[in-house]
């Protein structure tokens, strides 16, 4: 029921009635799908691959996702999780000294040189520089061995159970393994970390600290190419083969791809743009609801049998995954007391995919609603137990009223 100033509302959760969700059909009947979403699955070259929804971390593909393999420089992106997770971007850290072989992929960081953490995420994700990574190990584990130990840890409290680490850079080892499924998993965490997420969307970074001004680019070439591409991290040894964890946005729906093994940068290029075209197709922006369209209606407070529309003012549109409808829902009060004019808002509508919540929007009064009538009160049935009150506080006045008059009786016979 609306209240006045202090009293909170009892709300009600219902599903949208059968007669207004029919009447809303209309608006969706002339939204088709987008040809990508009938299109096949896409095939790819990739030992193992697997494709998942960025929002929730569902599943839409999957060729051999658990199957643990080398994962190259991947491996940096559980690096760069503990950077962020343990520093501020602003936070200075000291080179660490790194004897590179001439194939490995850095920025020439001299020992003892500073860096501000900023600068050494780009590196770490952009340039996949390695002596980055063991500069970052080294500042906050104080030792390789030690960070590796932290890496391995903090896959165990994600449940990256087909996730083991060797060294922070993602060179070749045994120990140095993943899957599909754990690489995308980590990915969708770390995108949700705004740093991160905007690192990787970038072509290039100037480095503005350091001994020296460096530029760097890049690795993933997808970006700045294709538009709808926003990350991730690439990879590449002998006993990885090409690896790229990917992703992408469009229509307001995100997917992250993974793809393993692939024989070449064309092919793994090739694979993640099929794999993320067809993970974008299978969600569509649908207006579920149309402007202004009343999708429920409440009780009027002493009113008797009146009622009043909710209606939603802006519609209600969301980012739908095909082949799966959702739920609309109404949360409002189970009555509307007045007097509230048209247009109050008194609720919300929403659209929802199992548990999760896909969008919201408010609801407001279609029409006026009149204050309750005076003797709406007077009408309605008292609670049992109020009732019982009543009589037993009638009965208190009774007794002291009857005694009162006795006492004043013998008083007035006293004084004649």
């Amino acid at each position: 029921m609306s209240r006045g100033p202090g009293r909170q509302p009892r709300l009600a959760r219902c599903r949208v009635p059968a007669l207004a969700a029919a009447l809303l059909a209309v608006g969706l009947a002339s939204l088709a799908p987008p040809a990508t979403a009938r299109s096949a699955r896409p095939a790819t070259q990739a030992r193992a691959a697997i494709v998942v929804d960025a929002r929730s971390g569902e599943p839409l593909l999957e060729q051999d996702a658990d199957e643990r393999r080398p994962i190259a420089s991947t491996t940096k992106l559980m690096t760069a999780l503990l950077l962020l997770e343990r520093t501020r971007p602003s936070d200075v850290f000291i080179a660490a000294r790194y004897d590179a072989a001439p194939v490995e992929s850095q920025i020439g960081l001299r020992a003892g040189e500073r860096m501000r953490v900023r600068d050494l995420l780009s590196a770490l994700l952009l340039e996949s520089a390695n002596d980055a990574a063991v500069t970052v190990a080294k500042n906050i584990s104080g030792s390789r061995a030690a960070f590796v130990r932290e890496m391995n840890r903090r896959a165990r409290e994600l449940g990256l159970r087909a996730t083991t680490y060797a060294n922070p850079a993602g060179l070749d080892s045994p120990g140095n393994r993943s899957s599909a499924r754990d690489l995308a998993k980590l990915a969708v965490r770390l995108l949700r970390m705004p740093a991160f997420a905007r690192t990787v969307a970038r072509r290039r970074v100037r480095l503005l600290s350091g001994a020296r001004r460096r530029t760097v680019r890049n690795r993933n070439t997808l970006i700045g190419t294709q538009p709808f591409v926003t990350g991730v991290k690439t990879g590449h040894t002998l006993g990885a083969g090409y690896v790229l964890v990917g992703s992408a946005r469009a229509h307001g729906a995100e997917v992250v791809s993974v793809v393993l093994g692939t024989p070449t940068e064309a092919v793994r290029n090739a694979d993640s743009l099929a794999l993320l075209r067809w993970g974008l197709g299978q969600f569509s922006r649908r207006r579920l609801v149309r402007t202004g369209a009343e999708v429920a209606s409440r009780p009027v407070s002493g009113h008797g049998p009146a009622r009043v529309g909710l209606a939603a003012p802006s519609g209600l549109v969301a980012t739908v995954r095909q082949g799966r409808p959702p739920k609309l829902g109404v949360l409002a009060p189970r009555e509307i007391e007045g007097p509230l004019s048209a247009g109050r808002r008194v609720g919300t509508v929403e659209a929802r995919d199992g548990a999760r919540v896909l969008a919201r929007a408010p609801l407001v009064t279609a029409a006026r609603v009149p204050a309750p009538s005076p003797l709406a009160g007077l009408t309605r049935p008292a609670p049992l137990g109020a009732g019982l009150t009543a009589l037993l506080l009638l009965g208190i006045v009774s007794v002291v009223v009857v005694r009162r008059g006795r006492r004043g009786g013998r008083a007035t016979t006293n004084v004649r």
